[in-house]
């Protein structure tokens, strides 16, 4: 019978990562202290590695995008609201 797949916290990957960053260990001597497989730390630390800049990005950036689509999707109903308004006026002769 196979084994069930062990899911690890959020925080233990971070932990096992940033252990494997500082390089005080050997990869496998990380894995072997946390019993786990030595190409999951290999991918852990490089997730970390990608990841990282998201931390320094500017947070208000991003708001602003996000506003943008906001006021674009409600200018697009107004416009849609609009044109029916009208439709509706007109088939109703006012």
């Amino acid at each position: 019978m196979a084994k069930a797949r062990r899911n690890y916290s959020d925080k233990f990957k971070t932990k096992v990562a940033l252990e494997a960053l500082k390089e005080q260990l050997t990869i496998s001597e990380t894995a072997k202290k946390y019993e786990i497989h030595p190409n999951i730390v290999t991918q852990w630390k490089k997730r970390l590695l990608e990841g990282a800049e998201s931390v320094f990005q500017d947070k208000r950036k991003n708001k602003d995008s996000s506003d943008e689509e906001l006021v674009d999707t409600l200018y697009r109903q107004i416009g849609q609201l609009k044109v029916e308004t009208d439709w509706l006026k007109k088939k109703t002769g006012l």
